[in-house]
């Protein structure tokens, strides 16, 4: 039972939680000298839990709705498998958003209603990503959900919350921690563009074609490395070396993205684009400290 929940929380979709927050405070840090590590964390433990939530919620759900088939090139799925039964998932799902709404008491009394309105809009997400009237994951707005809420929504609810204030800085790098988080999801729907096309997930892998998702993948790639320049020149020069990984591991990404067979050999790819995205956060801490 411990290994099924494991597997259901998908360590590997957890950077996604983790950068945007650890980058934020971060930016915090840099920009006014002091963060709150107490609010810090309860942002971190929240962002998780809606994460996590996100994945039972999508792994009951697709299983529901015959998305993951036995043609799956991707991990094993604990419901479509048999490993917990979809009741199990679902309320699983429903206790770490409760953990959520416990992190966020402190963010609340902190940070006022705009933080209230980001939890509750995050928490109903969680489900009506692959739920709800208008799933987003099967209408093609994947990419756009992440790239809004594990970038720009993360990255200036994080700074805001460290400085009741809203910081354009905060948008900058919010932009770049979401695009580099959608190269995971794009690669993902690329890898199972045939098998989502044959039940119904029309993903944008899907919708607009092989040719097109492959480009997308490139373009989430180099964007953030061109936004990279803004620090340079907005007084931060350093804090554009951060994308160092976006400009190495990055081109082995893109490259392998134009070049490979979809299928499970873009595993790969997605552990390169998971390492990316840490070792972006990562640099952004170093140079963000040190100079």
């Amino acid at each position: 039972m411990i290994r099924a929940l494991l597997l259901a929380t998908r360590p590997k979709t957890l950077p996604a939680a983790v950068v945007p927050v650890w980058a934020g405070c971060v930016l915090a840090w840099k920009l006014s000298g002091s963060w709150n590590p107490v609010l810090g964390v309860c942002t971190l433990l929240g962002a998780l839990g809606i994460q996590i939530a996100t994945n039972f919620f999508n792994d009951a759900i697709d299983s529901a709705k015959g998305a993951d088939t036995a043609r799956r090139t991707g991990p094993r799925r604990v419901t479509a498998s048999g490993l917990m039964s979809p009741r199990a998932v679902f309320i699983s799902g429903g206790a770490f958003l409760l953990l959520t709404v416990a992190c966020g008491v402190p963010l609340y009394q902190a940070a006022g209603w705009p933080i209230l309105l980001i939890g509750v809009v995050s928490m109903y997400l969680s489900y009506g990503y692959t739920g709800g009237p208008f799933p987003l994951a099967y209408r093609g707005m994947g990419e756009l959900f992440v790239i809004l809420f594990f970038g720009l929504v993360a990255v200036t609810g994080t700074v805001f919350i460290q400085l009741q204030e809203w910081r354009w800085e905060a948008l900058l790098l919010g932009g770049q921690v979401g695009l580099l988080s959608a190269v995971l999801i794009s690669i993902n729907n690329l890898r199972d563009r045939v098998e989502d096309a044959g039940t119904g997930k029309h993903t944008l892998a899907v919708r607009c074609g092989p040719k097109v998702a492959r480009l997308m993948i490139w373009a989430e790639v180099k964007t953030p490395a061109l936004l990279g320049l803004v620090w340079i020149f907005i007084g931060l020069p350093w804090l554009f070396l951060a994308t160092l990984p976006v400009w190495t591991l990055g081109l082995r990404i893109s490259w392998g993205a134009m070049s490979m067979d979809e299928g499970p050999g873009m595993n790969r790819l997605l552990a390169l684009a998971a390492l990316q995205l840490v070792a972006f956060a990562a640099l952004f801490n170093v140079f963000a400290v040190m100079l």
